[in-house]
């Protein structure tokens, strides 16, 4: 059965009380484009990341039994750290299958939460290979990063929110990954609203979703070491719903490159004062580098804090980033 806005409403009634409604705040960007920008702030989830609503509904569909049985997810470190949250309010065991390239601070942060972690592999692919043996061998449910149509539900939520809090938006900019997010926020909004224009920003290097809308079908990409490494990790060669959704309902691409990606970051702290992650900044990356244009009211979800906060002040202090010899930031 294909997702529709009631699969987006109940979800919305049954992760009440684990994930947040999150506020909005108007970007001192706006000024800049003669347009409001509004910044959806997911940076506030009790976990510090939009995941939290995803797989809040996932675990909550599920059967006691199941749930006795453990949950396991593969993840970049943020859907990890929302399947440990979850998990622990249901008393339901957890695994998370990490690739080696995400940051230490996103394992401590899954591994404090109680979850047992994983570390395997260069890449999400490889992790998400890992969950799938335990699925096998264990009996474990898996509640996949974006690819399931409970967890792209939960997401879609946010859509809720800012239209009701934003009912004149034009524009909705999001992050852009395996495509959990934006699908369920633009089949969301769409079904509201379906002039609205939902516009997804990724890096220009191991972007598998936009790889894979560009030809026209799932395809694997080399993940790499990004600022963003949230986006990072493959959509899957059978991709059952987000690629779809995507393909249905995202009007652009834009990517950026690891100095954009810098730049954002910056603008993000020193023009509106938040701490984020790389992922969150691509919005402000994409405006501030003229590759994004409005033409009305918009909105950026500002998607998860869970910054290393050295590489963070090293960003904002203006120093060169080592991404695996690749540097990034001022010669």
């Amino acid at each position: 059965m294909p997702l529709t806005l009631q699969d987006v409403y109940d979800a919305r009634q049954r992760i009440a009380g684990t994930a947040m409604r999150t506020p909005t705040i108007v970007s001192a960007l706006s000024a800049r484009v003669g347009h409001k920008v509004a910044l959806k702030l997911e940076t506030l989830q009790p976990i510090g990341a939009f995941k939290i609503r995803g797989a809040a509904n996932a675990i909550a569909r599920l059967s006691q039994a199941e749930r006795e049985r453990g949950v396991v997810c593969c993840s970049t470190g943020n859907h990890g750290r929302a399947v440990a949250y979850a998990a622990k309010k249901h008393s339901a065991r957890a695994v998370v299958c990490l690739s080696k390239l995400v940051p230490e601070v996103k394992v401590a942060a899954i591994e404090a939460l109680g979850a047992e972690v994983v570390r395997i592999g260069k890449s999400q692919d490889e992790a998400g290979e890992e969950a799938q043996r335990l699925v096998e061998d264990q009996g474990m449910i898996n509640i996949p990063p974006f690819d399931h149509p409970y967890v792209i539900s939960g997401q879609g939520t946010i859509a809720l929110e800012l239209l009701e809090d934003h009912p004149d938006l034009g524009t909705i900019v999001v992050p852009l990954s395996g495509g959990g997010l934006i699908a369920g926020i633009a089949m969301a909004a769409k079904s509201i609203n379906p002039a609205i224009r939902v516009v997804g920003v990724s890096m220009d290097r191991g972007a598998a979703m936009a790889e894979s809308l560009a030809a026209g079908k799932p395809v694997e990409v080399e993940e790499v070491a990004s600022l963003a490494d949230s986006l990072g990790g493959g959509i899957g060669l059978d991709n059952r719903h987000t690629f779809t959704l995507c393909q249905r309902h995202v009007d652009d691409v834009i990517l950026l490159s690891e100095e954009e990606i810098y730049a954002g970051m910056r603008s993000l702290f020193f023009d509106d004062r938040l701490v984020a992650e790389g992922a969150s900044a691509v919005g402000h990356g994409a405006l501030i580098s003229d590759k994004l244009k409005l033409d009305g009211p918009a909105a950026m979800i500002i998607s998860g804090a869970n910054v290393d906060m050295q590489q963070f002040s090293n960003v904002m202090a203006g120093r060169p980033i080592n991404l695996e010899g690749k540097m990034v930031g001022p010669a």
